[in-house]
């Protein structure tokens, strides 16, 4: 998921890595990690973010947090603005394949993809912009979001989402023939809004609001689907995220406006990557 045109100044510090106050031991046998993704991945405007060919790769996501963890190799070819076809074809110009990555001798294989596919999340935040702060602001202009999902489009959007499931399954049965020996997880996608909730930083109609919640939760849903028909273990994001909405108190995602130094607009925070990290060492150590 990637607002077009988006670009990030480079902050000085990297943000502090996840505490490990469990106790667990990691899981010694993980020494090749390879992270595939989009930009609730990549995490672009988390500190710092590298421009990686337009990628926008921070080394503070959640591959990242993972493999410090795990004292592993990380090949991290997560992509702002990739679908599940930039998993078999060139992404951007001079990005090879995601499936590179992939070798007989890794361990472990994350996988967060399917919000870009047929443009989805595109097609609501697209309407945004002209309530976006422009150049020297800060702020939203406190304008509603122009309505974008009448019940056409939200069906249009559904048939998309439901088709989904099978191009990530595709990706997923690709992944565990490029790497036998690897533990896949299937990322899926953290709690962006709250139907009940509304606030400035996601200036949506009520009715835009409703739908919109309906069709993230259809999308989680749908990782989960192409999961469990291939084999491949699920990482509830939203799980592990309920609570920190765009408009909760404490977000973990960011709202409309770009902050240099923590997230895009609409991308989440490193809050947010620790979670997902959390997530994806407790499936790891659960597997040792």
């Amino acid at each position: 998921m990637l607002l077009s045109g988006c670009t990030a100044d480079q902050p000085e510090a990297a943000p502090d890595r996840p505490d490990d106050s469990t106790g667990a031991s990691v899981a010694p046998e993980v020494q090749r990690y390879v992270a595939l993704g989009d930009s609730y991945t990549a995490a672009p405007g988390v500190p710092l973010t590298d421009v990686a060919d337009g990628c926008f790769r921070s080394d503070g996501n959640y591959p990242a947090l993972v493999a410090a963890q795990l004292d592993a190799e990380l090949v991290d070819v997560s992509c702002s603005g990739a679908d599940t076809s930039d998993v078999t074809g060139r992404q951007l110009r001079g990005v090879p394949p995601q499936q590179r990555a992939l070798t007989a001798d890794t361990d472990l294989v994350t996988v967060g993809l399917g919000g870009n596919d047929g443009g989805v999340f595109q097609q609501l935040v697209s309407r945004c912009r002209s309530v976006a702060p422009q150049m020297g602001e800060t702020e939203p202009t406190g304008e509603t979001c122009p309505p974008a999902l009448d019940a056409a489009t939200t069906d249009r959007i559904a048939a998309t989402i439901d088709q989904t499931a099978d191009r990530l399954a595709e990706v997923f049965r690709l992944v565990q023939q490029r790497a036998p020996e690897a533990r896949v997880l299937a990322v899926g996608y953290p709690q962006i809004l709250n139907a009940d909730r509304t606030c400035d930083e996601l200036p949506l109609t009520e009715s835009d609001q409703r739908a919109a919640a309906q069709l993230a939760e259809q999308l989680d849903d749908t990782v989960r689907r192409a999961a469990e028909e291939t084999g491949v273990d699920f990482l509830d994001v939203n799980a592990a995220t309920e609570g920190h909405d765009i408009c909760a108190e404490e977000p973990w995602v960011n709202g409309i406006v770009t902050d240099q130094r923590r997230a895009i607009a609409f991308h989440p925070f490193v809050e947010e990557q620790e979670a997902v990290a959390a997530l994806v060492l407790e499936a790891v150590r659960a597997a040792d």
